[in-house]
């Protein structure tokens, strides 16, 4: 057993964070101090992982080249129940009753206006209704080199547009547009064959590799799938011959509850257990070469994913902040239970904030009314959703879980911090981070630091006292009971800041975190070049185009809930994908 639990440990620094508590933690180092980015982010995988997976594939002839289709006449026929024409068998199922509405909600924010001198004109999809689903996945691997090969995962989807316009303007569609666009994306020289039935035409496009997509019109509808049976499928669904989702009770009450909003999406408790499968096997290609280590995430991951969560809603909305997106992370009652009594929020922002630079790239606060309760639970959670010998290892490595900060010892640290807990970001990667807490308990703190000698002498620096490591990567501060600690740059900049008064607390994000009773509130940064290059022209060609965004997790009697407000949302994410 010791040895097993070494041999993972010298695969990779870190490869626990990502391995076998990410299904519970949800990242490396923010999450490892909560499970607060925990159960979403496989999940996230799920609706926004493979939304964008099926974006690249399905959407992104129906979105993108739906834009363009500016000479429909509309025949203002009633709005379509588009869940009744997909198959009940869907794992992941997205729909929007509006497309034009939902693309012009993404160019009414400040960020855009002010960046932006024109906007692509959507007033052609005007009440277009768009539903895709997703119905299982398939496997590939692409030899890369002699020596190594890359597994991807192909969603098997339908999306199913209403034009609600005349069936000879649909059919032109079909024929010119989309059959111009399938052409490029194969790389030229794509047959098409027609054919009548008796309620449509179906069209079969087939690339010189052999790979086939297919699409059915009926009236003004649009059926294209990736996957002859998959469409086949829906089209029986259509007729009334096979079960649809709309015979769904919990897509129905989703549907009902998401009136008024811009889209809204579910994952079921199968969609759950096949893409926790994989997101698990993604998650060891990335966390370690070694095999042995691979194997194990890839049969942890999935296992505790699936007998944690039960399923997925999201529904995005237009706010005065741009979008905000929802999501309602359905856990197993027991689980539920734990995480509601143990992440519990403490209240209000301390003072720790004079630490944090004005400009962050990602900063969270965990409020937690008990750090070390939270954490126990989190350790009880994947013990009892996990194998027992794969429960007993998660433990083994559970301590090394914040390395990354110097801490070798989780549990001694967290309890010997006061109940908020701050980690800061100077870059995408999370490679320039930091860790700001108060201290409880000092003599516990040393303890959990090994890598630091308090031995030796501290250095004042703007008044903390400031230690390195022995190899100088990391470092920590302390004075009046507060501590930061991290990477060496990282907390270099958070002594400046509070020397310089060039805080967090005058960046205008900090007022939405008084009084903000989640668990873990984050302020992030991103890149929306993509997504604003397909919304509109920039005033200047080479402005790069950062938006800002907030989320929220809290914990209640389903599961977990997470609220993400920014410019341009999930959707605006997706639209960014179809740009590369």
């Amino acid at each position: 057993m010791i040895d097993r639990v070494n041999k993972y440990r010298n695969s990779k620094r870190g490869l626990i964070a990502r391995s076998l508590t990410l299904p519970v933690l949800g990242g490396i180092r923010g999450v490892a101090l909560s499970v607060c980015r925990s159960l979403p982010i496989p999940v996230l995988a799920g609706i926004r992982g493979v939304a964008l997976s099926v974006c690249r594939s399905l959407p992104l002839p129906v979105l993108t080249l739906l834009f363009t289709f500016s000479f429909l006449t509309s025949c203002s026929s009633p709005p379509t129940e588009m869940r009744a024409l997909v198959s009940s068998e869907t794992l992941v199922y997205l729909e929007t009753n509006d497309l034009g509405r939902l693309l012009r909600s993404l160019q009414e924010n400040k960020v855009f206006d002010q960046a932006m001198i024109s906007k692509t004109d959507f007033s052609a999809v005007n009440g277009m209704q768009l539903a895709v689903a997703v119905t299982g996945f398939e496997a590939s691997e692409n030899q890369v080199t002699t020596e190594n090969s890359v597994l991807n995962f192909k969603p098997k989807f339908v999306a199913v547009a209403d034009t609600h316009t005349w069936n000879r303007y649909t059919l032109q569609f079909v024929e010119e547009k989309l059959g111009n666009f399938v052409n490029e994306t194969y790389g030229g020289e794509v047959t098409l064959d027609r054919s009548d039935r008796p309620t449509g035409k179906y069209f079969v496009w087939t690339a010189t590799d052999g790979r086939k997509v297919f699409a059915f019109v009926s009236g003004s509808r649009i059926f294209f799938s990736n996957d002859e049976a998959v469409l086949e499928k829906s089209l029986a669904a259509a007729r009334g011959e096979a079960d649809s989702m709309a015979k769904s009770e919990t897509v129905l009450r989703l549907a009902n509850q998401s009136k008024g909003s811009l889209a809204y999406g579910y994952v079921t408790t199968d969609g759950v257990a096949q893409l926790s499968s994989v997101a698990g096997v993604s998650t060891a290609v990335e966390a370690t070469d070694d095999e042995d280590g691979r194997s194990f995430i890839a049969r942890v991951f999935p296992e505790l994913v699936r007998n944690s969560v039960k399923d997925i809603a999201w529904t995005a909305t237009k706010s005065d902040n741009g979008i905000d997106d929802k999501y309602q992370v359905n856990l197993k009652p027991e689980t539920a239970e734990i995480f509601k009594e143990t992440m519990k929020p403490a209240g209000a922002v301390s003072d720790l904030t004079t630490l944090i630079p004005s400009d962050p790239f990602v900063a969270s606060r965990y409020s937690l009314a008990s750090p070390q309760i939270a954490w126990r639970s989190l350790l009880l959670v994947a013990g009892k959703n996990g194998a027992a010998e794969n429960g007993r290892i998660i433990v083994a490595f559970a301590g090394s879980l914040l390395e990354p900060y110097g801490i070798s010892d989780a549990e001694t640290f967290l309890s010997a911090v006061g109940p908020e807990i701050w980690t800061v970001s100077f870059d995408a990667d999370g490679d320039d981070s930091a860790a700001i807490v108060s201290i409880r308990d000092p003599v516990q703190i040393k303890k959990s630091i090994p890598e630091i000698d308090f031995s030796v002498p501290a250095e004042m620096r703007d008044g903390f006292e400031f230690r390195k490591s022995s190899d100088g990567q990391t470092a920590l501060a302390i004075v009046e009971g507060k501590l930061v600690l991290g990477d060496t740059d990282a907390v270099i900049k958070c002594l400046r800041a509070n020397a310089d008064g060039k805080n967090f607390g005058a960046n205008a994000a900090f007022a939405r975190f008084k009084g903000n009773n989640a668990t873990v509130v984050t302020f992030g940064r991103e890149a929306t070049d993509k997504t604003a290059a397909l919304l509109g022209t920039k005033k200047e060609e080479n402005l790069q185009f950062m938006t800002n965004y907030l989320v929220e997790t809290r914990f209640t009697d389903r599961g977990l809930e997470r609220r993400t407000s920014s410019p341009f949302g999930l959707v605006g994410r997706m639209i960014g994908q179809l740009a590369e």
